[in-house]
């Protein structure tokens, strides 16, 4: 195995001995905590939405960063095992009920939005990267249609993607609705990887109507 090979895969195991030693679902949980430890979207008292949630290490971090008087809502299509201080919903984010039931466990909780909504959402891999490439900015558009649902006036969006023939237009679009938008790859990221986070800050208000038509 070559030095650069062995570095890579070393990191990646530090990173997965440490989210077994700190009760963390995935590795993926510090790339969360990478996220706001640069950027400082999480506040106490929040309420977060975690798009694509499972297996659940990203409602982890967010359930700690809110703390008590926060409120985390995790959404997927698979079933995902309770996480203390997180609610669940399971279901497809392209249908309008899924939207409706979000909706619904707001009110039940006394709020009207959310603060932050963040996805960790890949596609299932094919071996072929355009393929792949293409499948991520699908996720990512249904991800920020979500988030332009359900984000309140100056609210955050973080998601990931991969960078290739769609990713600038896709990164236009999510820069037409936010007042900030910052490229991250975090440490926990493989340096190989082309895996991006696009961190948006400061929600402009959800379009109007007549301009998505």
């Amino acid at each position: 195995m070559g030095t650069t090979r062995w570095y890579r895969e070393r990191r990646r195991e530090t990173y997965h001995r440490r989210a077994k030693a700190e009760g963390y679902r995935a590795r993926s949980a510090y790339k969360l905590k990478q996220v706001d430890e640069r950027f400082r979207l999480l506040k106490e008292g929040m309420a977060a939405a975690d798009l694509g949630c499972a297996p659940g290490g990203w409602s982890q971090v967010l359930a700690e960063a809110v703390g008590p008087d926060g409120y985390v809502l995790g959404v997927d299509l698979r079933r995902v095992a309770p996480v203390p201080g997180v609610r669940f919903v399971q279901g497809d984010l392209t249908v309008d009920e899924t939207h409706e039931r979000i909706a619904r466990e707001l009110a039940a909780a006394g709020r009207d939005h959310f603060d932050v909504v963040v996805s960790d959402m890949a596609p299932d891999m094919t071996g072929s990267y355009q393929v792949d490439q293409a499948r991520s900015v699908h996720l990512c558009e249904m991800a920020l249609r979500a988030a332009a649902r359900h984000l309140r006036d100056g609210g955050h969006f973080v998601c990931k993607v991969f960078e290739g023939a769609d990713f600038v237009a896709f990164r236009e679009e999510v820069r037409r609705l936010f007042r900030s938008v910052r490229q991250f790859h975090p440490p926990a990221s493989r340096k190989q990887s082309s895996e991006v986070y696009l961190v948006a800050m400061r929600f402009r208000g959800a379009p109007d109507q007549d301009e998505e038509e």
